[in-house]
């Protein structure tokens, strides 16, 4: 079952604050009168704050910055697989910058005022096109009017072939056995990231390898590149569905304890 956290939020927010704000309007002056009419046992059972109210006024202000701070700021998110090593692993905790692209109204997703656009080079969280209730994380390598290719395991943009240099073989970082991979340095436009390419792997099972991206859409790939379901697979991430820029890393949870903390996405 898929839980909208941002709903709950917002429906949280809206019930304790109606609790207080009617409280405040209506109950507590009459509370009021009947502790200042006397000090008899009815008076001050009368002039007694509600439980229900007592606790939405306490409530209320947590849950409006927990809120705003998730809705415009900053939003934790969890990796769940491998298909952005070496950059980000199987479970990463990590930030997601919420205003880089513009502010958004929690729950409707509409954008009401623009702050910046994506580019090349950076890692995106947004709602999967095919399932949106589900989050996916990639690199953005195309932004509208690019031309994508993919031929040989090797990416083209704009006609010119991206740089891509192999530094060595790939050793994860929690010393797990895996089929044996390579590191690489891939050089976009003014950017430049690691990605894992896989010796002997097939090219993915796709019917173009060449793509035209639209106005307000975007291409991603895996940093994993050869085991990442895509904008290869896909196609395009529309603006409406990206939710954030990924930037950090505040932890991850290994068997051997906490590592990779404070560490900055690039």
């Amino acid at each position: 079952m898929h839980f909208d956290f941002a709903a709950i939020l917002v429906i949280l927010t809206a019930v304790t604050g109606a609790i207080w704000a009617l409280d405040s309007l209506l109950l507590a002056p009459k509370r009021r009168a009947a502790l200042a009419g006397g000090g008899t046992d009815e008076a001050a059972e009368g002039g007694k704050e509600p439980v229900v109210v007592e606790y939405a006024r306490s409530f209320f202000p947590v849950i409006l910055i927990v809120l705003l701070i998730r809705s415009f700021l900053a939003e934790p998110f969890r990796i769940p697989s491998d298909s952005m090593m070496p950059t980000l692993l199987d479970g990463d905790l990590i930030l997601v910058n919420k205003f880089s692209y513009g502010i958004r109204l929690p729950v409707v997703d509409t954008k009401v005022i623009e702050l910046g656009s994506p580019e090349r080079g950076d890692v995106v969280v947004f709602r999967y096109p095919e399932n949106p209730k589900q989050d996916y994380i990639k690199r953005i390598v195309g932004i509208p009017g690019d031309v994508v290719e993919y031929q040989n395991k090797r990416l083209y943009l704009n006609g010119t072939l991206v740089d891509t240099q192999i530094t060595g073989t790939y050793l994860p970082e929690n010393g797990a056995s895996r089929i044996r991979q390579q590191n690489a340095v891939e050089k976009l436009p003014g950017r430049e990231h690691n990605i894992l390419l896989t010796p002997g792997a097939l090219n993915p099972p796709f019917g173009s390898n060449r793509w035209v991206v639209g106005e307000d859409e975007y291409f991603v790939l895996g940093d994993n590149r050869d085991n990442s379901r895509d904008s290869r697979y896909w196609g395009f991430v529309p603006d409406r569905n990206l939710v954030g820029k990924a930037f950090f890393i505040w932890m991850h949870l290994s068997p051997s304890g906490f590592d990779r903390i404070g560490t900055v996405i690039k």
